[in-house]
């Protein structure tokens, strides 16, 4: 902090913080959460209420070693500006300190001066393009709220299909990175021998095809948020890479021996397991904590059925004023159809058939047997779970299908599916239906 140009008084426990903050005034706290052998954050927690009850104002980011998602949004709402987890990067610290500093101090009942503004000034909510009033996706989209504001990594998990890129790019919207770039990239699409490439850059005469310098994805995410997406793909070797950059928060492009510092906040997403596949040796466990500071779930949409007529109205509304089509709707048999589905391919999958049919529908009122013979007609989804049927066996049928459909060929059969390509061989493998 003294090296930053910042004059710093260190207190060594609660009795003595609040005496302190009277005699120093400071601009901002750094609270740990922990004083003694108890981790649960307690003690930290009652401090930032004793704090903020004598400077409602000062501005508070809270330090601790057993960071969890819960502690993080509990400290948000009481009124902490923003979260670090030990052990830290003082990089990223500083820019935490930095960008506090910058928002100021907040008086009593009142919000920070960029949010003034933006009560002045309607902007968009990112997050209102998150479709959904169930309370599994109102409490993601809560959590989401909380840890935007932070510079804490965020690992999004759920099947493909429901939305995980749009919750990361709703959480870099409302960030203090909004003004940088979202970048993001599949890694389940990027070949094991072009990692260092896609991820870093190259200088020309790298490699043999390197006839030019390339910026990578670090590089072209500077100042921003960098998304990775399906991060449970990655071979053993670009962990061991990524890792690394993680860590030291500098990367070397291929061809070139010089260091170039990182500052991106990494966002990460997986339809995978990465907790079995720690436990099973396929992804380094130390790659997981770093990612893995914020973690949020999205269910699938067969676990939030309430759901689907709100999404389907969203998606008929795209398709009326795209088409031009004003007096397209859903007939009630329609509607009912579209509940009892258990849509394996989630909200994409929803959307494409809702649009699919939207296109082709003949009469202004899309019935229910459009909408199945859209989906692929009888026995495709709504039929897909006679009894004594398993969920593997159903998972089989359905790509069986959706492969005679399109000819074999794998791009169109994965959009139909609403997975991506990668994930898609991963089943034909897994299943021997290669």
């Amino acid at each position: 902090m003294k090296r930053a140009g910042y004059s710093v008084m260190c207190i060594h426990g609660p009795a003595e913080a609040l005496p302190a903050v009277a005699s120093f005034r400071p601009a901002l706290v750094l609270l740990d959460l922990n004083f003694a052998v108890e981790t649960t954050g307690r003690a930290g927690m009652h401090l930032l209420g004793e704090l903020l009850a004598t400077d409602p104002g000062l501005p508070v980011i809270q330090m601790t070693g057993w960071a969890t998602v819960q502690l993080a949004v509990e400290g948000m709402k009481a009124g902490a500006r923003d979260f670090i987890a030990k052990p830290w990067d003082n990089h990223e610290l500083l820019n935490a300190i930095q960008q506090q500093l910058k928002d100021g101090r907040r008086s009593a009942g009142t919000t920070s001066s960029k949010t003034e503004k933006a009560a002045t000034i309607p902007t968009p909510d990112p997050f209102a393009g998150i479709i959904g009033d169930s309370r599994q996706l109102r409490t993601i989209i809560q959590q989401a709220r909380r840890v935007a504001g932070t510079q804490a990594s965020v690992l999004i998990t759920g099947e493909s299909g429901t939305g995980k890129e749009l919750i990361a790019e709703a959480i870099h919207s409302t960030s203090h990175r909004s003004e940088g770039p979202f970048v993001a990239v599949n890694l389940g699409g990027v070949p094991e021998g072009l990692f260092e490439s896609e991820l870093f850059g190259h200088k020309a005469g790298a490699f043999t095809d390197a006839r030019s310098d390339r910026r990578g994805r670090f590089e072209l995410a500077a100042g921003g948020t960098l998304f990775l997406d399906e991060i449970g793909d990655l071979a053993a070797a670009a962990q061991v890479k990524l890792l690394r950059v993680l860590q030291e928060r500098q990367y070397e492009r291929l061809g070139e021996s010089q260091s170039r510092p990182t500052d991106v906040r990494i966002i990460s997403a997986t339809s995978r397991n990465l907790e079995s596949m720690v436990t099973a040796g396929t992804f380094r466990e130390d790659l997981l904590y770093r990612i893995n500071l914020i973690h949020l779930h999205l269910p699938p949409l067969r676990e939030r059925p309430g759901d689907i007529l709100p999404l389907a109205d969203h998606f008929l509304d795209s398709a009326r004023r795209r088409y031009d089509r004003p007096k397209l709707e859903l007939s009630p048999e329609a509607q009912s159809w579209l509940r009892r589905q258990t849509f394996p391919g989630n909200v994409r999958q929803l959307q494409n058939l809702i649009e699919r049919t939207a296109i082709l529908s003949p009469e202004e009122t899309i019935t229910a047997g459009q909408l199945q013979r859209q989906s692929g007609g009888p026995g495709t989804v709504s039929n897909f779970a006679p009894s004594g049927i398993t969920l593997e066996q159903m998972e089989i049928k359905m790509i069986r299908l959706a492969l005679a459909r399109n000819d074999g060929e794998i791009t169109a059969t994965a959009r139909e599916l609403g997975l991506t390509r990668a994930a898609l061989y991963r089943r034909i493998e897994k299943h021997g239906l290669g």
